[in-house]
């Protein structure tokens, strides 16, 4: 497996990091037509903004970004990995690579949101506030399952909650881990 940053990869894999993306995440997200295409296109020329795919053989089978908005810590987002070949490192890998970047520019924190529009954990569906740390304290996953759980097996934490961010007990569960 190689890593090609985004503006290296070809139009076709360009393509196919937005297919990834559309099929790779749960919920509703990126489902739009043109939507998937359109965030892809965003980490091209925004300095602000930057990717690199997973890639064998040079077909694209997963793609992570990174969003640049506090002096010292850095926004992991999004991660996609195409769904028949999740489950085998890929998206493991490109978090460490990406954790690894974010270290040689100088971050001291990588972090991320974790939306639950699916039903993936126990704060789907529930009125959070008053008391969303204690809900916090508690969360679990569900029978669908949700990444949360991916980035706490790889260190990170959840380090808040913004209730209903979604809608109606859909909230984003914001998480951290700490770079040095």
């Amino acid at each position: 497996m190689q890593f090609i940053d985004f503006p290296d990869l070809s139009a076709g894999q360009l393509k196919k990091a937005a297919e990834i993306l559309r099929v790779a995440i749960q919920g509703p997200s990126y489902k739009a037509p043109g939507e998937a295409e359109e965030t892809v296109a965003s980490f091209l020329g925004d300095p602000e903004r930057f990717a690199f795919a997973a890639a064998e053989d040079d077909v694209v089978v997963g793609w992570i970004g990174g969003v640049r908005g506090y002096s010292h810590a850095l926004e992991l987002h999004p991660l996609a990995v195409d769904p028949g070949r999740q489950g085998q490192g890929i998206g493991r890998s490109l978090v460490v690579e990406l954790e690894a970047r974010a270290r040689a520019e100088g971050y001291l924190t990588l972090h991320l949101g974790a939306d639950d529009e699916f039903g993936g954990t126990s704060l789907f569906g529930q009125a959070l506030l008053p008391g969303a740390l204690a809900s916090l304290g508690a969360v679990g996953p569900t029978a669908v399952g949700h990444p949360v759980f991916f980035y706490q097996r790889l260190g990170y934490e959840i380090v808040g909650v913004l209730p209903d961010a979604n809608g109606a007990g859909m909230p984003d569960i914001l998480m951290a881990k700490a770079l040095s």
